[in-house]
């Protein structure tokens, strides 16, 4: 009744202890009942072939109960990250074996009277013979347990190996699984051990990521370097220890090393970097891979400040030609930032496709999203600092004026003038609130 309570207990609680305790309750018990049975009421001898038989299945499920323990209590309950957790399973199956074949040498030596000096040499010889007709997996057996105790690498840690590079999942008789952005790699134990890798994760320092890129020859070298740098610095993975540096190769192709936190975030790092950049790069009128670009037509800038800066700005026909050839049409990618609170604007941008998040440093303030027809940095008029974080939500297209051509328009029109007043109070109370 007691081993009963106890079971329905640990059941209800989810412990892993549940199935230890129905062991005792469901065999060991009653075998030890049968045999108290057997030996101290019926007496009858010990010699008995009835007799060694529950003995033999008292003393096997007793092996079990204590390989189960032993496992429960050691590696099922143990806490994320520690070395319990991290252990390679093939530690685990070789001294569940070895546990294994002392249990059963000594239920055969103590029930059944073998002679276990015999059994060990017969199981050598035998042993002998597998070992010369599997020698091939029976190698890359030794190779795994020598590598494993060396404890080049644990569960969790990055390999880069001549064939893969991820985290390692698991360590087993024959191979080592390392998860990989291609999928699951596995790896023969003879291969690995034979070969030389890189533990990344026990790399000094913070994780680098190194990304090289083409430019057209004709671009100014210092340029191209500022723009890698400030797309570098503005990743959200990139640790804060250490700062992005880009260097000229030659012949048009620069390499940028970034600081990431864990080396799972350098393959995210590059592709992120990559996609900024395309759209930066044409931004600033360098060209990425020798292309050039041919989005800002004047026609496309004519038909943009139509449509959204001259409702906004209040524009006559002779005020969207004035602005027409200080006017520009650009493109940010998803999550990109258009403005960084702190940071006084230079230019003026408006919408024409796609929205924008504003957001601060503190997450009780709601966030608000811009939607095509709206526009940024008013403040630069003002020469204020922004008070929000301005960031792409999907792909921008905006128009985007300089400051010095925006005060000239907004000179000769007072009413204009008082409206972006009245927004810039407007934004300014809602950051303050």
């Amino acid at each position: 009744m007691l081993l009963t309570e106890w079971q329905v207990a640990l059941v209800r609680r989810g412990s892993y202890l549940a199935r230890p305790i129905a062991l005792i309750r469901n065999y060991l018990l009653p075998l030890g009942a049968l045999m108290v049975l057997l030996r101290q009421v019926a007496e009858v001898s010990e010699r008995d072939t009835s007799v060694r038989v529950i003995y033999t299945a008292f003393g096997f499920v007793l092996l079990v109960l204590l390989l189960s323990g032993l496992n429960v209590t050691l590696f099922q309950g143990a806490p994320k990250g520690s070395w319990r957790e991290r252990i390679p399973t093939i530690f685990v199956d070789v001294a569940r074996f070895l546990l294994i074949g002392v249990g059963l040498a000594v239920i055969l030596s103590q029930v059944w009277g073998a002679h276990i000096g015999g059994v060990f040499t017969a199981l050598g010889v035998t042993s002998v013979v597998i070992g010369l007709m599997l020698q091939n997996s029976v190698g890359q057996i030794v190779s795994g347990l020598f590598m494993l105790f060396e404890q080049p690498f644990r569960i969790g840690d990055w390999l880069a190996t001549p064939t893969a590079r991820g985290r390692v999942v698991e360590v087993n008789w024959r191979a080592v699984h390392i998860s990989t952005v291609d999928g699951l790699q596995v790896t023969p134990n003879s291969v690995l051990a034979g070969t030389s890798f890189t533990n990344i994760t026990r790399s000094a320092g913070a994780h680098r990521v190194a990304i090289t890129t083409t430019f057209a020859v004709a671009d100014p070298p210092e340029r191209v370097c500022a723009l890698l740098s400030r797309v570098a610095e503005s990743l959200p993975m990139r640790t804060a220890e250490q700062s992005p540096a880009s260097v000229p190769l030659g012949t048009g192709q620069y390499r940028t090393t970034i600081g990431v936190d864990t080396a799972g975030d350098e393959s995210v790092a590059q592709a992120t970097f990559l996609r900024w950049l395309w759209y930066a790069a044409r931004r600033d009128g360098l060209h990425l891979d020798r292309a050039y670009d041919e989005f800002s037509t004047p026609e496309r800038v004519a038909e943009a400040l139509a449509a959204v800066v001259a409702p906004a700005l209040r524009l006559t026909d002779a005020d969207r030609q004035a602005l027409a050839p200080h006017a520009r049409l650009v493109r940010y990618g998803a999550d990109e930032s258009l403005a960084q609170a702190g940071r006084v604007p230079t230019e003026m941008t408006f919408l024409t496709r796609g929205s924008v998040r504003l957001s601060t440093q503190d997450p009780a303030v709601p966030e608000v999203i811009l939607r095509p027809g709206s526009f940024l940095g008013v403040t630069s008029l003002t020469r204020q600092a922004s008070r929000f974080d301005a960031h792409a939500v999907d792909e921008v297209t905006a128009v985007v004026i300089d400051r010095e051509h925006i005060e000239d328009l907004v000179a000769h029109k007072p009413l204009l003038l008082q409206e972006l007043g009245r927004v810039i109070d407007q934004r300014r109370a809602a950051a303050s609130a």
